[in-house]
């Protein structure tokens, strides 16, 4: 079983604005499984050491020199926590300052990595809230409806949601649906196929008062002709087109998450697609940009309305803070940061929205980022 604690976006805001002159990021792959622990225990006291090296190679005065004994006794303390390392994930986070320790237990498999700055090496943990696998999924039938919470990090569960009927029976207050229909004219099957419609629209009613303020997916279970009617009434914008085919009574909260995880892949992908179909048309406009340096101008401007950034991006060294100008650092010490960084906490601090990808899903030729602007800049 995973444990994890994926970051809020509240987590991650508080991670790239702070400031402190011994700033230790750790990525390290880890596993569920009892027989990785002491593995993922040596790579950690692996990681901690090199940090650590960085830390006293840059202190100059005795409080620096302290910093570093604080860091390696709060890193002493997590591998000594011996309940901490059973219960891990596919990675494992770890920020520490002199200050205290914050931990994330992360289902992607993160490239190992120790940075060590005046900020913390926020960009690989991104791609747990870019892609968050968390979804909302409607299953319905005439004799039940329910909505399940899917995510990343807890089991599914079926949430309750306010004014939801049972179903289309006490949605329509009658002893069944095959009777007339309210008109007292149409009965049989097209009398039926009416109060389905009432059927459906009561639940969509429910689901919009509960779904305020929501952007998540919803992925909607159920048999024709029910399935085809409820999209018709349908008011949630991001219900998805692709949806799972047949009796939901059937399917149990954790079958339902098993079949949802592949259509939720689809989704991330597709959006993806998009975002490369739509940075290519704007490339040639100016309304897009590939090159670190430009992007980290644009960024500091707040032109940059959406951002795709390579997790896996080496690139170091410093931003001019008024204009954005890149000074390229080839060493990886902890007198610079990662840029790509620093550009995402500016892109966020001016509401740009941030995607962490990989290398090969990066749009056209780009290497370390690119980024759709809210306007073109001028060369």
């Amino acid at each position: 079983m995973l444990h994890t604690d994926i970051p809020t976006g509240a987590d991650v805001s508080a991670l790239m604005v702070a400031r402190g002159p011994a700033s230790v990021s750790i990525y390290l792959e880890s596993s569920p499984l009892s027989e990785f622990v002491e593995k993922s225990k040596l790579t950690f006291k692996d990681q901690l050491k090199t940090a650590l090296a960085q830390v006293r190679e840059s202190a100059q005065d005795r409080e620096a020199r302290l910093n570093a004994d604080k860091i390696e006794e709060l890193g002493n303390e997590l591998l000594g926590d011996s309940q901490f390392w059973v219960y891990l994930s596919n990675s494992l986070a770890v920020f520490i300052t002199p200050e205290g320790i914050r931990t994330f237990r992360l289902p992607n498999r993160l490239p190992q990595s120790v940075e060590v700055a005046d900020r913390f090496n926020v960009k690989p943990l991104l791609r747990s809230i870019t892609f968050a696998q968390t979804a909302f999924v409607l299953a319905l039938s005439q004799n039940a409806v329910r909505l399940v919470e899917v995510t990343a990090d807890l089991p599914a569960h079926t949430i309750s949601v306010y004014g939801m009927p049972t179903d289309a029976i006490d949605a329509l207050g009658v002893p069944s649906i095959a009777g007339r229909a309210p008109n007292g004219r149409i009965q049989g099957s097209e009398g039926q196929k009416v109060r389905l419609h009432q059927y459906a629209r009561a639940v969509d009613q429910a689901l919009r008062n509960f779904l305020v303020g929501h952007s998540r997916p919803l992925i909607l279970v159920a048999a024709e002709p029910l399935a085809s009617i409820f999209r018709s009434v349908n008011s949630y914008s991001n219900l998805l087109e692709t949806g799972i085919r047949g009796n939901s009574e059937t399917i149990g909260d954790a079958e339902l998450a098993d079949q949802v995880r592949p259509i939720l892949d689809e989704y991330y992908a597709a959006q993806l697609t998009d975002l490369s179909s739509r940075f290519m048309d704007l490339e040639p406009t100016g309304r897009a940009q590939k090159d670190l340096a430009e992007i980290a101008r644009s960024a500091t401007f707040g032109a940059v309305s959406t951002l795709l950034v390579n997790i896996e991006s080496k690139a170091t060294g410093h931003l001019a803070e008024d204009t954005g100008a890149i000074t390229f650092d080839s060493e990886d010490d902890a007198s610079n940061y990662p840029l790509v960084d620093e550009i995402v906490r500016r892109v966020y601090e001016h509401g740009g929205t941030v995607l962490a990808v990989r290398a090969e899903d990066l749009p056209s030729t780009a290497t370390e980022a690119a980024a759709i602007l809210r306007f073109a800049q001028r060369s």
